[in-house]
């Protein structure tokens, strides 16, 4: 009866270690992924204020830029 009380524990310890270190390693993936394909880029900014009759100055772009990545 003991053994199989310490093979529900060790089972336990193992998947709780598993959780802990598959959180991190996605987590660590998803940041490279956002680092490496923004949600947002300046050319798709400059189509938006195209789409709307605007021509966007640079200062408006990164006025953008900075606004999504301040809130996003």
């Amino acid at each position: 009866m003991n053994s199989f009380w310490t093979s529900v524990l060790w089972t336990l310890v193992g998947a709780a270690i598993s959780a802990v270190v598959t959180f991190f390693l996605t987590k660590r993936h998803f940041e490279k992924e956002l680092r490496e394909h923004p949600p947002v880029t300046e050319k798709q900014i400059r189509a938006m204020y195209m789409s709307m009759g605007r021509k966007p100055s640079e200062a408006q772009i990164r006025q953008t830029m900075k606004a999504f990545k301040q809130n996003g």
